[in-house]
């Protein structure tokens, strides 16, 4: 079988930059284990598969190790795909993914926006082994859907936080954001996941789910900017609608090829 892949810098303008994914358009679906080795083989954070149904497309996701609720970066890579490498002329493309319902992503210009579910967080006390797994004390825990959400005071506490990755690996989540108040944008984060084998994620569109409803709340706005501090850098705007997060960012190609499976 040959199987065409692309790979694409999520959440960036410049090549090397914001967050890689590849992506794979499939006319049916195959088996989970042959798309879960496609991922592990790929060997980045995400993999994303679709598949068209309709007037919409459906899109999974999968780490090196195991398929995800759901994932900012690859959709917005998938969407980047479809507009530039497919042709798809709406301004809008609709994906349903089975395990986050529906989601869409609308192009203007050269920067796309995707449009989640808002997550649903509460406050929770900071354990020890929570603790643990930093240098640094939060100044609050809240607990989402599927991540921790650790407050800290400034933007250099999340500069140079020092997470314990074995002891992370050990919490009952996907992963665990840091977040901060920005110095230049309105607020800055990175997100630690080694229990989907990322240690850290690069850029994380799904974590902008908890951190846009909550800043919106602490600083009194619903539109905001954002960058999250990892080593190739995302620069994210965001907003909140109700139950809803837009997450607008741009995409670059880094890659067109085949994959050969027998």
């Amino acid at each position: 079988m040959n199987q065409k892949i692309y790979q694409v810098d999520a959440f960036t303008s410049k090549i090397f930059g914001g967050n890689p994914a590849a992506i794979c358009p499939l006319e049916t679906w195959l088996n989970d284990d042959i798309l879960q080795n496609i991922a592990l083989e790929n060997n980045l954070s995400e993999t994303a598969f679709y598949v068209k149904k309709g007037d919409h497309f459906e899109l999974r996701w999968f780490t090196p190790n195991v398929e995800v609720d759901l994932c900012g970066h690859a959709t917005l890579a998938t969407a980047y795909v479809l507009f530039n490498e497919k042709n798809y002329q709406d301004k809008t493309i609709q994906f349903i993914s089975p395990r986050s319902g529906k989601l869409s992503v609308t192009k203007t210009g050269d920067l796309l926006t995707l449009n989640f579910p808002a997550d649903q967080y509460q406050k929770v006390e900071l354990s020890a082994e929570l603790r643990d797994c930093f240098n640094i004390k939060p100044q609050k825990v809240l607990k989402g859907k599927t991540d921790y959400m650790l407050i800290f005071e400034t933007e250099n506490d999340i500069k140079n936080i020092q997470p314990d990755f074995a002891k992370i690996a050990r919490l009952e989540a996907r992963g665990v954001i840091v977040t901060a108040k920005g110095d230049k944008v309105d607020f800055v984060s990175r997100f630690f996941a080694p229990q989907c084998s990322v240690n850290e994620d690069p850029v994380t569109g799904s974590a902008h789910t908890t951190l846009t409803p909550y800043w919106a709340k602490e600083l009194g706005k619903t539109e905001l900017s954002a960058i999250q501090l990892s080593e190739r850098k995302g620069h994210l705007q965001c907003k909140l609608l109700g139950e809803r997060v837009e997450i607008s960012g741009e995409g670059r190609l880094y890659l067109r090829g085949h994959i050969f499976i027998e």
